[in-house]
């Protein structure tokens, strides 16, 4: 085996384009990441064309600044790992045929990522000593998974969201109460000024799995107190509907987890995704975690949001295993984990 591997990592699967270095999967030489979040602000959400078309102008950029920051050339570099999926077609594909075309013009071997697996693989780069199995919970924009890492790369999805994501359902919430896009930042903040306990709003459980989220019955109820407060002429305050709003989310996302970890006799627990950079969320599980004795793990929120970091550290494991792409890797916009 090599002394040391140099991934390569690109990350495009939905409106950040980013590229770094990562060595041994937990170096991380460089993590250059180009954000939409000011352009799609315009819209209200993410527009996959524009997101698509804005790849194509950065991709060549970022990949190159990785490379200088990280002091290293393309002779220096091991593989090439990409997420393929899942995300937006449009968007994936720009990553995936960047890193193709890199690796047949040098021969640098390819690897696929799955984008799930980046984000787990995220609390590597930033707590060294962290080694499977554990539990990690990912809740972003698209996901909320409740997964045993029983090696790396190597998943078992005990709980999984039946409807919204908890990422959706706070973008759809702040949308509600005039915050805007993203979502998830604003009501964060704006929760710290408001009453976490002046509403009630409802729990979900899901009675065939109760390690399964739900939050569409949240972001309806939400939706039902802030329609009737217009009929009955009430005032609205904002920052108690968002901090009633997020604790009933944090509730359920810790409920669940500490559960999961309990019932499979696991002492060791992670965040992951873009929700996981939550104030009051990773607030929450510290304090639990601490009551248990569970060791509890989750990266800085710029390692929660998407980067291709994440992707280095879990294109590093997949390369150990022997994991090679050809060039008939496509983007796959609904991939399993």
């Amino acid at each position: 085996m090599e002394e040391n591997v140099t991934i390569l990592a690109i990350e495009s699967s939905c409106d950040e384009t980013a590229a770094a270095v990562v060595r041994n999967g937990r170096d991380v030489l460089s993590n250059v990441i180009s954000s939409q979040i000011a352009l799609h602000t315009l819209y209200g959400g993410v527009v996959p064309e524009i997101a698509s078309r804005k790849h194509i102008e950065k991709i060549n950029q970022v990949i190159e600044q990785a490379l200088q920051e990280a002091g290293v050339t393309l002779q220096d570099i091991t593989a090439i790992a990409v997420t393929y999926g899942p995300g937006l077609v449009g968007a994936l594909l720009v990553g995936v045929s960047e890193a193709k075309a890199i690796s047949f013009a040098t021969g640098i071997p390819l690897v696929g990522v799955h984008h799930i697996s980046g984000h787990i693989s995220a609390n590597y780069i930033e707590h060294k000593e962290l080694e499977p199995p554990f539990v990690c919970l990912v809740a972003s924009g698209g996901h909320s998974h409740l997964v045993i890492v029983r090696d790396y790369g190597v998943y078992e999805i005990i709980g999984r969201t039946r409807d919204d994501a908890a990422g959706e359902a706070f973008d759809k919430v702040a949308r509600a109460i005039g915050l805007g896009y993203p979502g998830g930042p604003k009501i964060d903040k704006l929760a710290r000024e408001g009453n976490p306990d002046a509403i009630v709003f409802p729990r979900a459980k899901v009675a065939e799995n109760k390690y399964d989220f739900s939050f569409s019955g949240l972001k309806s109820a939400v939706l039902n107190y802030l329609n009737g407060c217009q009929m009955k002429g009430e005032e609205v305050c904002q920052a108690d509907v968002a901090a009633s709003f997020q604790k009933a989310v944090v509730d359920v996302l810790v409920e669940h987890s500490l559960h999961a970890v309990k019932a499979f006799g696991y002492d060791k627990f992670a965040i992951a995704g873009g929700v996981a950079s939550n104030s009051a969320l990773r607030g929450a599980f510290e304090t639990e975690c601490q009551k248990r004795g569970i060791a509890f793990y989750h990266p800085s929120p710029i390692l929660c949001t998407d980067n291709a970091a994440m992707i280095g550290a879990a294109g590093y494991y997949e390369y150990l295993k022997g994991v090679r792409h050809g060039y008939d890797l496509n983007a796959v916009p609904n991939l399993q984990l």
